[in-house]
């Protein structure tokens, strides 16, 4: 009788499909072009609940696709790092740029926002992936931006 292997292991699959030609993808040239396409793919609650979405760029960056990481509640959202990068390798994106709102419309990054935003940036060097930016929507109009800010 033969012995069975020592591990069982599962396959793993990676894979990326684009549903659209790259030259008709917007281009990232500055926080307030991520901020409009952000915006324009936002879920109706921005002045509800608090979530976290992730652009995922191409090396000229251009947007491959958004991808939303987590939704929370009105004054918080989990955001899990490994699913963002997991998502993020898969997607075979180059950079990406994270962003998130605050339903009360303050726009001050608070200390977990800004030791997220350092977490980022130090994973992404680790896996050749940067964090261009890391942007704070308020519900209606205005946003702050880590990179004008030299916060990453």
């Amino acid at each position: 009788m033969k012995n069975p292997p020592l591990l069982m292991l599962s396959e793993v699959k990676v894979s990326y499909r684009s549903q659209t030609l790259l030259a008709h993808k917007p281009k990232i040239s500055s926080s307030k072009d991520a901020e409009k396409v952000l915006r324009e793919n936002w879920s109706d609650d921005i002045e509800l609940l608090e979530e976290c979405n992730v652009l995922f760029l191409t090396k000229a960056n251009q947007v491959k696709g958004i991808y939303r990481a987590s939704r929370g509640g009105t004054s918080g959202t989990v955001v899990d790092l490994k699913i963002i990068y997991a998502a993020a390798l898969k997607g075979m994106a180059a950079a990406i740029i994270l962003a998130h709102n605050h339903p009360s419309g303050h726009l001050v990054p608070s200390r977990a926002d800004i030791d997220l935003t350092k977490r980022l940036r130090d994973i992404g060097l680790v896996l050749d992936l940067p964090t261009l930016d890391h942007l704070i929507l308020a519900p209606f109009e205005g946003y702050y931006s880590f990179a004008d800010n030299s916060l990453i």
